[in-house]
């Protein structure tokens, strides 16, 4: 998925696409998560995250922002997707 057509991505695609892009491991992101936050994170959550098994909530998102260089909104946008399909799932 092209960083452009990222507003169309579930929070897992969305993420997963970014870390890669940016040449990060899980355990990169989680340390740089870390040293910004100062907060305890680790790769498993990550990993939680870029499978859909949890939404990050709007603390990491704003985080996950920064470190990877994008608009907070993209990540609110791929959230709600992601909380519309698990939604959907459950009906």
């Amino acid at each position: 998925m092209p960083t452009e057509h990222l507003d169309s991505g579930t929070l897992s695609a969305v993420l997963a696409q970014l870390r890669r892009e940016r040449g990060m491991t899980q355990y990169d992101l989680a340390a740089r998560l870390r040293a910004v936050s100062g907060s305890g994170i680790t790769r498993e959550e990550v990993s939680r995250w870029e499978r859909g098994k949890r939404i990050p909530g709007p603390y990491w998102r704003g985080w996950l922002g920064k470190v990877l260089d994008i608009s907070e909104y993209k990540f609110e946008r791929a959230a709600a997707i992601a909380r519309a399909l698990r939604r959907t799932d459950h009906d």
